[in-house]
């Protein structure tokens, strides 16, 4: 049987899951309604689902009692909405709590942590795609690979194709969404409309592996999805900017909670600002010293396998962390950012890069506005960006995170 024979069995075999299922993960699915739009009652029902799913999500172990005043809503819609996300297998009674009050004693419902999966990609490494199946708690139970080094084009997108039909014969139990998490300019509908390092243009990402696996698909830039994988798992605050070093460099801005997109969907984009006046090497971009050229994993690792000794390596991280302060300052003072996170490989941002970044940082911001700024690296190593498409596949079917 050829690859694409194989792929195509997989979606018809997929398709032909019981319509217990389908219609469960249809029902999940959480709609956004329009400012300002006429709330229909399906789209009220949606919302009172999320919001029982949210409060289980985050608390567990509650009652039906315990849900309706968490929610604001009555016993009587907590029931009926309980027991359809019990028929859909999303949520599961844990039994009887032990209660000293009189009356009967109340069931505990929690949602089905381990009776889904979701499939996690991480296609920002220069020379891996990384996959993860996860159950809806983030905890990875399958890891796979693939190796992409130099590979660009079709060939790329063939590699993604690959290693979800791994993960997707890994998986355990029923897999309710796909998150992708992409270098480069990524829109709203999830097409990469530049991912110059994979050489993806205008590329439907979502929609092409929507269709051929018959899955909900979430596609990001892979800098917004490790920011959101740092709100939910990694404990950062509402008004922080997760910086991305891979082949390229990237960062996520959440203001006020939310993810900033920008009026082209390249807010955060800051690889290809040049920093500095004094030229330097020749970037990708045909520009000369942007912050990529400073920053990206295959160029810093490139120098310092050069550098003659210990101090020429220390020279060229602090210079790099240089770079990188410069380019954080404006931002910082202008959206009174709380928090920076670098996201990256620990023994080249650590240290001497960290430090050069820092004290620039603090050069060229207010001690006034900015003295209490946190910089740190992230607590959630290499599966960042692969926790933060889980995030966003969460929030996309069940309408949690």
């Amino acid at each position: 049987m050829t690859t694409d024979e194989a792929r195509r069995t997989t979606a018809t075999n997929r398709a032909e899951q019981p319509d217990r299922a389908r219609q469960g993960r249809a029902r999940a699915h959480a709609a956004t309604v329009r400012p300002g739009a006429r709330v229909r009652p399906e789209h009220a029902r949606r919302h009172n689902r999320a919001l029982v799913l949210q409060a289980l999500y985050r608390g567990g172990g509650m009652s039906r009692a315990d849900i309706a005043r968490e929610v604001g809503l009555t016993r009587v819609t907590i029931s009926d909405l309980v027991a359809d996300l019990i028929e859909e297998h999303l949520v599961v009674e844990l039994g009887i709590r032990p209660d000293s009050r009189p009356g009967k004693p109340a069931t505990m419902l929690d949602i089905n942590r381990d009776g889904f999966s979701i499939i996690g990609l991480d296609l920002s490494h220069n020379a891996v795609f990384r996959g993860v199946v996860t159950n809806l708690d983030g905890s990875v139970l399958e890891r796979a690979e693939a190796a992409v080094h130099a590979v660009t084009g079709q060939a790329a997108l063939d590699a993604v194709c690959d290693l979800l039909d791994d993960l997707l014969a890994r998986a355990q139990a029923p897999v309710i969404g796909i998150g992708i998490g992409s270098p480069g300019l990524v829109d709203l509908d999830g097409t990469v409309v530049s991912a110059p390092n994979l050489d993806w243009h205008d590329l439907p990402l979502q929609r092409t592996i929507a269709e051929r696996y018959d899955l909900p698909v979430q596609v990001a830039n892979d800098a917004n999805m490790a920011a959101v994988g740092e709100r939910s798992f990694g404990g950062a605050g509402a008004d922080m900017m997760l910086i991305r070093v891979g082949r390229g460099v990237g960062s996520g801005i959440v203001v006020g909670g939310q993810l900033v997109y920008g009026s082209g969907f390249a807010a955060g984009e800051i690889g290809h600002v040049v920093v500095g006046t004094d030229g330097g090497d020749e970037c990708a971009c045909g520009k000369r010293g942007c912050l990529e050229t400073w920053l990206a994993t295959p160029r810093l690792e490139a120098r310092l396998a050069a550098a003659p000794g210990a101090p020429e390596r220390e020279a060229i991280l602090r210079e790099a962390g240089e770079r990188l302060g410069i380019s954080l300052g404006p931002v910082v003072g202008a959206l009174n950012i709380g928090e920076v996170v670098l996201a990256g490989p620990l023994n080249v941002l650590g240290g001497h890069l960290l430090e050069g970044t820092s004290e620039t940082l603090r050069s060229r911001t207010m001690a006034e506005l900015h003295g209490d700024l946190t910089l740190r690296m992230t607590t959630l190593g290499r599966d960042i960006v692969v926790l933060g498409a889980v995030v966003m596949v969460l929030t996309g079917q069940l309408g949690v995170s």
